[in-house]
């Protein structure tokens, strides 16, 4: 066939055999480096991550494998066309045949074509008619009968990239599916560029084509262990969700609406609250709020939050309620209540932060003894204004186990309202421009006769707001 300038070929000649026994050296103890460590890994487990590792052991052997017979191949040049097989010889002699189509180690090699488009000749390599699994006495096939060896669906494929290279000169670059003669299918890329006339046209097309059906399953395996990995990370996830979910709502108090403490005797406390999940519903941290009528007719109010999501967080604040209830309820005051707190979360196996309110109400004299732990302080509101109390001492819970917590005192007056809340409350404000626009609610408090009527103010106002973190809101009001 005469010789063509192809349109992006190089004219540099092949590397000598040194430099390329270098490489397949470097790429064989590559191979070897790889395998001793994919042996090291479980060949048969049920942990999905395990088998994902695996997979991609499996994948990068099986491209070294291949680098190392296409280096092979450029080494030692293409292969003849295969002669057909000569039949038996007489009786007692060893007929003279070649490995059957498709079989050996031949399939792992690059095979080549170039069809002339002026002659309508078709020239292959030897490995061509072994990856298509060809009879060596057949003549190639040409541009037009290679779509009968290729899968329906992936014919219009083909017609494509050789129409896109014959007619605009664009390279092919693509896989398709071919059909052998035994019915088995094979996945083959091909690579390919016009070969340019003396007079700019195209005078013909060669191509180069590679069997890459088990680096197409291997990266099949690769991605069905990566799947099933995410989806029972998800399963996980979602499962650890849940229960967080379900410990949380078992742990915060199922009262709804407002709550009367005490019980009985004048000034007693309208209560309300409310949890807020994030905009998602995915993040289920520590946040909590309480209300407890104490043995010697006090009331507990407190809200507070832990670091965190998840179940672990979840139990935490399990944790720290139970231990508050007990602390209070044995009479024990708030600051040294936050200090026991703090004590016991630096002491827990999995350490956390957390902040926190603690109040002790008595209701006889309208004393309202708090402490807080590194926590948005109570909003004091009575006669139509509203203003944060002024903080006593207080680090955040889990930061140094020995440090104290002061206490203040405030004294309660009938129609007042203390309004307690997390860092989530108002999205996007902390500090004094948190406080601000609480603060504006007092209006709106004047106008409400039940802390459930102001609990519904502060959710009309911040409720439907986009929040990355759940919150949590306390409404207490001293009844006239």
């Amino acid at each position: 066939m005469p010789p063509h300038l192809s349109a992006d070929r190089s004219t540099a000649q092949p590397p000598g055999r040194g430099p390329v026994d270098a490489l397949i050296s470097q790429t064989r103890r590559l191979k070897g480096d790889v395998d001793a460590v994919r042996r090291g890994t479980p060949a048969d487990t049920s942990d999905p991550r395990d088998r994902w590792q695996r997979a991609l052991y499996d994948l990068a052997l099986h491209q070294l494998n291949d680098l190392d017979e296409h280096l092979a191949q450029l080494r030692d040049g293409p292969l003849p066309v295969p002669a057909p097989a000569v039949p038996a010889g007489p009786a007692g002699s060893a007929p003279t045949t070649q490995a059957a189509p498709g079989q050996g180690p031949l399939l792992g090699r690059v095979g080549s074509a170039e069809w002339n488009l002026l002659t309508d000749e078709a020239s292959w390599s030897g490995e061509l008619y072994r990856i298509l699994d060809r009879d060596p006495a057949a003549p190639p096939l040409t541009l037009d009968e290679l779509p009968s060896l290729v899968h329906d669906e992936d014919r219009p494929r083909l017609t494509a990239m050789v129409t896109g290279c014959l007619v605009d000169a664009r390279p092919i670059d693509g896989e398709f599916r071919l059909i052998r003669p035994d019915g088995s299918v094979r996945t083959v890329h091909m690579m390919g560029e016009p070969v340019l006339g003396t007079d700019g046209s195209t005078a013909s097309m060669w191509a180069v084509l590679r069997d890459v059906s088990e680096l197409r399953r291997c990266r099949r395996a690769v991605g069905e262990t990566r799947d099933s990995l995410r989806h029972r990370e998800q399963d996980a996830a979602r499962t650890e969700h849940r229960l967080a979910v379900e410990l949380q709502e078992a742990v915060l108090p199922a009262w709804r609406g407002s709550l009367r403490l005490p019980r009985r005797g004048p000034r007693t406390l309208d209560v309300a609250a409310r949890h807020l999940p994030s905009a998602t519903g995915a993040a289920t941290g520590g946040e909590w709020y309480d209300a407890l009528e104490l043995s010697d007719g006090a009331t507990l109010l407190s809200v507070g939050e832990l670091t965190g999501q998840g179940v672990g967080v979840a139990s935490g604040m399990a944790m720290l309620i139970g231990a508050m209830r007990g602390m209070a309820m044995s009479g024990t005051e708030p600051g040294p209540l936050m200090a026991c707190l703090n004590r016991l979360l630096d002491a827990t196996g999995q350490p956390a932060l957390g902040s926190g309110l603690c109040l002790r109400y008595r209701p006889e004299t309208g004393s309202l003894v708090w402490a807080q732990a590194g926590h948005p302080v109570p909003l004091l509101f009575r006669g139509g204004t509203g203003h944060a109390l002024d903080a006593p001492d207080g680090v955040l819970l889990g930061t140094a186990p020995a440090s104290s917590y002061g206490q203040a005192e405030e004294t309660l007056e009938a129609g007042d309202l203390l309004l307690l809340h997390t860092d989530g409350l108002v999205p996007g404000r902390t500090g004094a421009a948190s406080v601000r626009r609480l603060a504006g609610l007092a209006p709106r408090f004047a106008q409400s006769r039940t802390a459930q009527e102001c609990l519904l103010a502060v959710l009309r106002e911040f409720g439907d707001r986009e929040r990355e973190d759940d919150a949590c809101v306390l409404v207490a009001r001293v009844a006239s």
